[in-house]
């Protein structure tokens, strides 16, 4: 829906399903349900997730434009998509291999165009368009710095493949597209000043060669060229995690010309632990419940003087718990936005407020997303049916961004 602040949505990756049939079916039995309790008068966006299978399928027989007839006709618009996660998202084990394949990979490549050149047929006339996507690869996957270096490197070469086919829709077309890249714990970029250095010192470096060469453009051209194509798409949820500082990190972004593509509106989990052994078994056994088998839940724990250890996945952190020398843990866990209190362990709700805050106040994007994909693993004290945990989802950003 179209707010004064921006276009708000809710990510479909929040469905089960990898063929567009599936994908479609469940759109059709859900979308005019909640648009009808939050946006029945006016347009509403939708933020879509398409599996690489889906992508495909999609664009055989006349399958992308029955569903641009069904979107004109229920009132829906499709102003951003989410290009992270390939192949299965639900029931089956992803964990690492949400970043599979990496940036790296033609197959990266292949399907985030596919992807564009989907949203461009999708895009509303005289709006942006943005695809988030994985921070190039998985640290965990290299072992020397030699082979991070390289893989950085055709990262960044295949993504500049992008840019040139993003160039070429925009002259095409009109249309403005952008690749947001999605920092996250244990991502080759996995915080804001990794994604600056990478952006100023690889993107920006090789990108205008490669612009100058391949489109015969300026160094000046390219960089505003790549500035304009290659976002940031800031989760809150991750940000959080590594007790980053929204407002100065969105400041330093503004002051240097790096553009944020998109918000996705998420939450993690947060809990401070107890001196007490005792008390903190209490609050290890409350986390331990949300240490399921199906996605990554990385851990960054805070320790007294202040520095940060971190874990690849709530297990490890939970081996560690009994650790004096921690104070308090953030865990990669996706839980209801709406939620801040859920007993001995909380959310980092108030840092999606001071986000909204300050893009109530200044906007810096037109996109707001929310992802929250992990209902069906949630604890069962914290599920509801999930039309209403999506609803009451996007009405507390509405609260929030209105009052």
């Amino acid at each position: 829906m179209k707010l004064d602040s921006g276009h708000l949505t809710f990510c479909t990756n929040i469905y089960a399903g990898e063929s567009w049939a599936a994908h479609f079916a469940v759109l059709k039995e859900s979308f005019p349900v909640i648009k009808k309790d939050l946006s029945p008068h006016e347009p509403m966006g939708i933020g879509l997730r398409l599996s690489n299978q889906a992508s495909i399928e999609i664009l055989k027989d006349n399958h992308l434009e029955e569903f641009k007839q069904w979107l004109k006709a229920v009132g829906g618009y499709v102003f951003t998509m989410n290009g992270f996660p390939y192949g299965g998202f639900h029931h089956t084990r992803v964990k690492d291999q949400v970043h599979a394949p990496d940036w790296t990979t033609h197959e990266r490549v292949a399907y985030t165009i596919r992807l564009f050149n989907i949203l461009a047929v999708l895009l509303p006339e005289g709006m942006d368009g943005g695809i988030s996507t994985s921070p190039l690869s998985y640290k965990p996957w290299f072992t020397t710095a030699e082979e991070s270096e390289h893989a950085k490197n055709v990262a960044t070469q295949n993504i500049l493949a992008v840019v040139e086919a993003l160039h070429h829709i925009q002259e095409s077309t009109g249309t403005l597209l952008h690749l947001d890249i999605e920092p996250e714990p244990d991502g080759f970029l996995e915080s804001g000043p990794e994604f600056i250095n990478w952006f100023e010192n690889d993107l920006l470096v090789i990108g205008k060669a490669y612009c100058s060469e391949k489109l015969g453009i300026n160094q000046d051209e390219a960089e505003a060229l790549l500035k304009k194509h290659v976002c940031l798409c800031y989760d809150v949820c991750h940000f959080a995690i590594g007790y980053e500082p929204h407002t100065a990190s969105i400041e330093q972004l503004r002051a240097k010309g790096i553009q944020i593509g998109k918000i996705q509106i998420s939450a993690a989990l947060k809990a401070q632990l107890p001196v007490s052994p005792a008390e903190r078994s209490k609050v290890l056994d409350e986390l331990s419940k949300f240490d399921e088998p199906t996605y990554l839940h990385q851990v960054i724990a805070k320790r007294n003087d202040g520095s940060l250890i971190r874990y690849p996945d709530l297990s490890e952190a939970l081996a560690d718990g009994q650790n004096p020398d921690v104070t308090e843990w953030r865990a990669h866990f996706h839980v209801p936005i709406f939620e801040e209190d859920m007993g001995v362990v909380k959310s980092t709700q108030t840092d999606i407020t001071e986000v909204l805050s300050l893009q109530k106040n200044n906007p810096f994007t037109h996109h707001l997303e929310v992802e929250t994909y992990t209902w069906e693993v949630l604890p069962s004290s914290l599920k509801i049916p999930l039309n209403e945990s999506i609803i009451r989802e996007l009405a507390w950003v509405k609260t929030k961004l209105l009052s």
